[in-house]
């Protein structure tokens, strides 16, 4: 074997996506030490994004102070990456979940410093930005990031304010004018592996709010105002977008970024493998290894798995996935382009049991199928 690529999504709860390829990489150098090996640690989105992507491209990590969900100041990241010409953020970095601990309020939190470090990557004069959605304490459908960046939302009084997900409903009308002119002619790419749209009994409250700390009047209240935040885009902008798929992600930022900075989503997986140059990565692979905690059913909605092997199908690459656990008939699987699948649990045993083991059993299969490789 000449060359690996290894590109595994994290087993999620228990090994992150790098681990993954620090065992396999280990295993595969120990049988077949002149091979080369490619490492593309899986990015979906949320938190250790960037880090995915600077370990799978190199790159740097911009560090800067922007505002947290409550306005307070934040320690925030975003990865410049290909060159310059990219810049990766995850929203998580200056709007998540961990940096709201023990004050979640989705009434009041903004997204006002993701549009801060959109801003800031803008001004560097990088191309591209890819955006990613996960982990989110907000719920104001991205207004705060891009009145961050020069949108302008008005009152019944004609008076400006920077919206929050309890004040969505006082929007009276939005001008995106002031869009800062560094923003203009970027491309932007969103990760989103959701299709729920902005609001309904699938939508960001309803779905995704109580895990921030709502409650079910403020769901409803978070509820009207993304129904009103739509019907104002529509009015003043000239944009539907109440029912786009994904829209509803990240406290309805998804339906953000396609309106305010023109994004499009995009599966995560699409994402990664587009920006690491994935079809060029494997031209001359051997085998690609990936692998997930679970391969089921729902891997072939567009999971990491399954959109590897979709493309490297058509370069005739063979694609092994080594999971924590398959689930049910894996024929699907097959066709779609996977060659094999082997999980890594030795006995049965119960997950908070093996979980334990997880490195150990990685490595023990990633042994005995490079054994069998080279016979």
């Amino acid at each position: 074997m000449k060359k690996a690529v290894l590109i595994p999504d994290s087993f999620k709860g228990t090994i992150s996506s790098a681990d993954i390829c620090s065992v396999m990489q280990t295993e595969i150098l120990r049988r077949f030490p002149d091979c080369a090996v490619l490492s593309v640690p899986v990015a979906d989105g949320g938190e250790g994004s960037v880090d995915a992507f600077l370990t799978a491209l190199g790159g740097e990590k911009i560090s800067l102070t922007v505002k947290g969900p409550f306005c307070e100041d934040t320690e925030a990241f975003y990865g410049i990456i290909d060159g310059g010409r990219t810049a990766v953020i995850e929203m998580a970095a200056a709007a998540g979940l961990p940096l709201a601990a023990g004050r979640e309020n989705p009434l009041t939190a903004t997204t006002y410093g993701v549009g801060q470090l959109i801003l800031h990557a803008a001004n560097a004069g990088v191309k591209k930005i890819v955006m990613g959605l996960g982990g989110s304490a907000t719920n104001d459908g991205g207004c705060g990031a891009a009145a961050a960046c020069g949108v302008r939302f008005f009152g019944e009084d004609g008076a400006p304010f920077v919206p929050a997900g309890g004040t969505l409903c006082k929007i009276a009308r939005i001008d995106t004018s002031g869009l800062a002119p560094s923003l203009r002619g970027i491309e932007f790419i969103t990760m989103c592996d959701i299709d729920n749209p902005m609001y309904g009994e699938r939508g960001a409250a309803y779905v995704f709010a109580p895990q921030k700390g709502a409650d079910p009047d403020t769901v409803r209240v978070l509820d009207d105002g993304l129904r009103h935040l739509s019907e104002v885009i529509k009015k003043s902008l000239g944009k539907d977008v109440a029912d786009l798929p994904g829209g509803g992600a990240a406290g309805a930022m998804g339906a953000g970024m396609a309106v305010f900075f023109g994004s499009r989503l995009q599966m995560g997986i699409e994402t990664v493998l587009d920006t690491v140059g994935f079809d060029g990565m494997i031209r001359d692979a051997d085998v690609i290894f990936t692998g997930e905690g679970k391969i089921d059913s729902q891997s072939l909605g567009g999971k990491a798995v399954i959109g590897i092997a979709r493309r490297a199908k058509k370069n005739g690459t063979p694609v092994i996935a080594v999971v924590g656990g398959a689930e049910g008939d894996m024929s699907a699987a097959y066709e779609e382009g996977v060659s094999a699948v082997f999980s890594i649990n030795r006995l049965p045993m119960p997950l908070s049991e093996s979980c334990a083991f997880t490195k150990e059993n990685l490595a023990f299969a990633m042994e005995n199928i490079l054994r069998l490789m080279g016979i």
